[in-house]
């Protein structure tokens, strides 16, 4: 935050809102940030409402940062990979599994890269930030722990 510049904390801001008010709060702070230079801090657990406005992502597990980057960089190094069972420690160097799921006959992965994965066995998708995020928060936590907590700063 440079010279001049303000800066304000939201804690859960639209949670109690319906889809519409929240569209036209998370706007209108969109549109006072614009104007006004300034950074805010928000910390909620509605991921898709936040994809759209915000900068910068920090995952907290249990006090600890999980993750915390840039969201544009952190969705470009992120894939979805699908293909016949394998196990994941196939994968070319600099390929870290995040998550992973696996039927009878299909693995489906969530991993970061740092460049694209050119494995023709692997279908390769794009992810969304909610599905990042959470794929973090379940590394940490393991199925069914409660205290996950997501702080998104602008």
């Amino acid at each position: 935050m440079g010279p001049g510049r303000s800066f304000g904390q939201l804690g859960e801001p639209v949670a109690s809102l319906d889809p519409l008010a929240r569209r036209e709060f998370l706007q209108d702070l969109m549109e006072t940030v614009a104007e006004q230079q300034v950074s805010v801090v928000l910390s909620s657990h509605l991921i898709s409402d936040l994809e759209r406005v915000c900068d910068h992502v920090i995952v907290l597990v249990g006090s600890r940062v999980r993750v915390a980057r840039a969201v544009d960089e952190l969705l470009a190094t992120h894939h979805l990979l699908s293909g016949p069972r394998r196990d994941p420690a196939s994968l070319p160097d600099g390929v870290e599994v995040i998550s992973a799921s696996h039927t009878d006959v299909q693995t489906t992965l969530l991993v970061r890269a740092g460049g694209p994965v050119l494995d023709p066995v692997w279908t390769v998708s794009e992810v969304g930030l909610e599905d990042v995020v959470l794929a973090y928060m379940k590394q940490a936590t393991g199925r069914g722990h409660r205290h996950r907590h997501l702080e998104v700063q602008k």
